[in-house]
This record gives structure tokens, C-alpha cells and sequence, in this order.
């Protein structure tokens, strides 16, 4: 295909025209199709429907040490979940801290306990003049929103196909004292799909903060999130090599089964060194008397261990990988060679990233729900919702089913193309002037 910025103003012309035709037919069907948030689907769901059959009024709900789930106690978790969850996590038992249900609520009550209380002694950071994050961009808006909640100052830091620019990170860490932390998706990122290299993190690793209370906030929510068996992003695993560093308590890493199980009725865990373990039970006591065991007990007694998780994901991948295969056909179909877009091939994880010339994602995204797609709004995978470059655009292709998702992704790359023969032919007039 000719790219549009090869072409002469007349073939722009009615090449828009002709895009606007179609896109006007898609406009008479009235769909109602959605990509907006990385949901699993009615058919991932139901692979864990019998989660809801390992235990009953009759089943014995006492876990391996003798701890009546039914009752109170257990702060940091049942010994089958902590197992189960640190081989899900790469950790050892005694590093680990089974909560709720979300891994998102355990990182918000994480920063608040920051601001009300400190972090191991530390100043609260509501009783300093000033408190910066770094937000590596695109990334995770639900992250962005907590900080900003927070009145926390969010300082974007680019991201490479190696992860975040370390460099930068470095630099900024130890010279400036009000940063506090680093929010990081290390394992196919969300949205770029990316995993960090062994070099970066060893680098996270070996970072010398000037803040005592620098945290890196280790989101690692797609770590068994795989899209095909033999073809996998590897990750060096964080705690380790902190210790290995002469670093324990620099990371808080994060993960649940909201997405191998139920979003929303799943188990999510903190794993982090022994010193911020400490910290964390102290207000944890205060907080709670335990968390849900019977659910804990339920997904223990479901997986057994984690070879039965292991292949439970692959019924997962099973699901979604055509899915991914799809969207990356339709762009390559529809885009290829047109020099108006460049999009990611992620591994694993539950997104896809797209960028536009600049200037054009939120007229793109605007134009889909005009048509009947709704997806993650424009700049949302930048702090504040601003994208400098109105470029970036994260596709969801999970939640649809494949009928759904085909229409969608034609309406997308069809929005696309129009955006940007509308951008290129703008140009072409004001050159002209």
C-alpha cells in the first residue's frame, strides 16, 4: 500500500471521501461494542466456575495447620495460599502477605499508609512540602489515579522496549529526595505489552535513592499471563536480586488471580523484604482482624499447586490468544505500509499499544464512538490524562467476543485512516498558504 504522505492531494481527497462512505455505513448499524478496559471474558470466567464447587456446608474448612477458616485470625495469610501464591509470585512463603481481593486496593492502602504513617519510621509523606512519583509513560491509569488522589506530583519518565529509561530514572532517584517512589508493570506491561530486560532490572536493583523511604511499587499483574507455550517473555525476579544487591527493602511487589480467577472475588499479595513485612502487619493489626480465608482455602483447593494454575492459564491463553492474533492481523491488513501508525506484538499480558500520527488519537477515538466503539479514552496512559504527543492509545481485545472484536478492530483502523488523511491534507493546505 502507498503511504498517505506519498500521495498527491487529489488521491488524499478521494481516498477521505471514500473512507467517510464507509465509514457513514458502520454508523447505520447501530453497534454497542466495547474495548475499553482489559475485562476477561464470559468464556475466561467460566473456567474457574468450579472454584464454586470446592467447598460446601459439608466440606471441612480447616486449612493444614489446624486455622478454622471460618473464624478470625490469620493476618498475613493461610499457609496453602501463601504456597500457592508464592510460586505464583517467584517468592519464598515468609515473604509474602496474602490480602483481599483486589492487588489495586492493596497499593492504595500502600500509599495511604505512606502519607498518615510513613514507611518504617520515616517523616509521613503528608507532613512534607513536597511528594513526587515517577509514572513511566504510557502506563497504567488506575496507578496515575492514585497518586493524583493523593495530591502526589507525577513526573512521566519514557518507556523504551526495555522498560523505563534508566538513566533518567537514576539520575532523578538520587538527586532529588522528594521522590518517593516509581509505579512499574515489569511483565508485559500495560499498555505497551513490553516485559523489562534483565539489564533493567538489575538496575532497579542497584538504584541508590536519596529518599530512605523510595519505594518501587512492583505491579507485577501479568506474570503468568502468557499467550502462547514456547514463546514467553522471562522475568529476573525482583526481591532476589535487591537482596543480592545490598537493597531488600527497596521493592513492594505486587500481584493477584483477579485475572486468573474472578475479578473481584480473587486473592491479591504484597511480597516484599522482612523489614517492610514488619511495617506492613504493625498497621495491618490496626486494619484488620484477617482477611477472607475461606476464599483463600476455596483457590488453594482449587489449583492444589501451581501446576494446576500453570495450566489453568493455558486454557486462558487458549482464549485469547486468537484474540490478540486478530487485532495484530487487522492492523497489518489495514495499515501496513501506511506509515500513519505503529502498534506493539506483546507476548502476554492483556493489552495492545497503538500510536498515531501525532495529534490524532483522541479525533480516533472519538470517531469510533461516533460509530459504535468505545475504547480507553485518549491520554489515559499518561498522568492527568495528557499525552503531549495525542498519540497513544491502548486496545483491550479480551473482553469482546470474536465476531464483536473483528468489527470493532475494522471500525478502529478505519477511524485511523480517516484521521489521518484528514491530519496529512490540513498540512498539505497550510503549506500551501
Amino acid at each position: 500500500m502507498q503511504a498517505y504522505k506519498e500521495m498527491t492531494k487529489e488521491q488524499l481527497q478521494a481516498l477521505r471521501d471514500a473512507l467517510m462512505a464507509q465509514y457513514k455505513e458502520y454508523q447505520s448499524r447501530n453497534l454497542e461494542l466495547n474495548m475499553a478496559r482489559g475485562k476477561p471474558s464470559a468464556e475466561q470466567l467460566n473456567l474457574s466456575m468450579g472454584m464454586m464447587d470446592v467447598l460446601s456446608s459439608s466440606s471441612d474448612l480447616t486449612c493444614e495447620d489446624g486455622t478454622d477458616c471460618r473464624n478470625y485470625g490469620v493476618l498475613d495469610g493461610i499457609p496453602e495460599a501463601k504456597e500457592l501464591i508464592g510460586d505464583m509470585m517467584e517468592v519464598p512463603v515468609d515473604n509474602i502477605i496474602i490480602y483481599g481481593n483486589s492487588s489495586l486496593n492493596v497499593m492504595y492502602d500502600t500509599v495511604a499508609r505512606a502519607m498518615t504513617h510513613g514507611i518504617m519510621g520515616n517523616t509521613p509523606w503528608c507532613k512534607l512540602e513536597k511528594v513526587k512519583f515517577l509514572c513511566p509513560v504510557p502506563g497504567y491509569d488506575r496507578h496515575f489515579a492514585i497518586t493524583e488522589y493523593f495530591g502526589i506530583k507525577m513526573i512521566p519518565v519514557p518507556m523504551t522496549n526495555e522498560g523505563p529509561d534508566m538513566d533518567l530514572v537514576e539520575k532523578l532517584v538520587s538527586e532529588d529526595e522528594t521522590i518517593k517512589g516509581i509505579w512499574c508493570v515489569p511483565k508485559y506491561a500495560n499498555p505497551l505489552g513490553i516485559s523489562y530486560s534483565d539489564e533493567t532490572v538489575r538496575r532497579f536493583a542497584r538504584l541508590e535513592p536519596a529518599a530512605p523511604d523510595f519505594r518501587i511499587f512492583w505491579d507485577n499483574a501479568y506474570g503468568m499471563h502468557h499467550l502462547y507455550d514456547h514463546h514467553q517473555d522471562h522475568l529476573i525476579e525482583i526481591l532476589a536480586e535487591c537482596k543480592r544487591a545490598g537493597n531488600p527493602d527497596l521493592v513492594y511487589k505486587f500481584a493477584s488471580t483477579s485475572k486468573i480467577t474472578f475479578p473481584g472475588s480473587g486473592i491479591a499479595a504484597i511480597a516484599t523484604s522482612p523489614n517492610n513485612m514488619e511495617d506492613f502487619i504493625s498497621n495491618l493489626r490496626i486494619q484488620t482482624i484477617g482477611h477472607d480465608k475461606v476464599n483463600q482455602l476455596r483457590h488453594a483447593r482449587f489449583f492444589k499447586d501451581i501446576h494446576g494454575m500453570v495450566e489453568h492459564m493455558r486454557k486462558h491463553a487458549d482464549i485469547i490468544r486468537p484474540k490478540f492474533e486478530a487485532v495484530i492481523n487487522i492492523l497489518q491488513e489495514d495499515l501496513e505500509g501506511l506509515n500513519i501508525g505503529t502498534w506493539t506484538k506483546p507476548l502476554g499480558g492483556y493489552f495492545i499499544m497503538f500510536d498515531s500520527l501525532p495529534g490524532c488519537a483522541k479525533d480516533i477515538v472519538a470517531r469510533c464512538k461516533k460509530a459504535g466503539v468505545t475504547i480507553t479514552p485518549a491520554g489515559a496512559t499518561w498522568p492527568y490524562g495528557l499525552d503531549p504527543n495525542d498519540s497513544n492509545i491502548r486496545i483491550a481485545p479480551t473482553y469482546p467476543c470474536m465476531a464483536d472484536l473483528s468489527n470493532a478492530m475494522k471500525i478502529f483502523t478505519l477511524c485511523v485512516r480517516i484521521s489521518a488523511a484528514k491530519k496529512i491534507l490540513a498540512e498539505m493546505q497550510a503549506e500551501t498558504h
